[in-house]
């Protein structure tokens, strides 16, 4: 097991402790019937790779990676993020990558 930089215990897959009781919480519910199609770690391109009018790159590809993802009992896609700690730069980007999914993709991420 790993550290991450709050120094909350990572498994082999680099899920901390809180993420990996809600997975177990959500295989559970899907199990049950509660929610379906339920994936982890899913990759979202918020925006893409920027280039110049010679095609050089100057701004890479934004992407979020949702914790979960799945559909409820009333068919609604949810997206969801584990937060442990809520401050620092790492919840200030992540702050922003939630407005920038919401406004492109509007979907809302669920935090937990």
């Amino acid at each position: 097991m790993g550290f991450n930089k709050y120094n909350a215990k990572m498994d082999r897959r680099r899920r901390s402790k809180k993420e990996r009781e809600r997975a177990v919480e959500l295989k559970l519910m899907e199990r049950e019937g509660q929610i379906h199609n339920l994936s982890e770690q899913v990759r979202f391109v918020l925006l893409p790779a920027q280039f110049d009018k010679n095609g050089k790159l100057i701004l890479q590809r934004m992407e979020y990676w949702a914790d979960f993802t799945y559909y409820d009992e009333a068919g609604n896609f949810v997206v969801e993020d584990v937060k442990g700690y809520k401050g620092g730069e790492a919840y200030k980007l992540f702050l922003a990558k939630k407005k920038v999914m919401y406004y492109m993709k509007n979907i809302l991420i669920k935090e937990t």
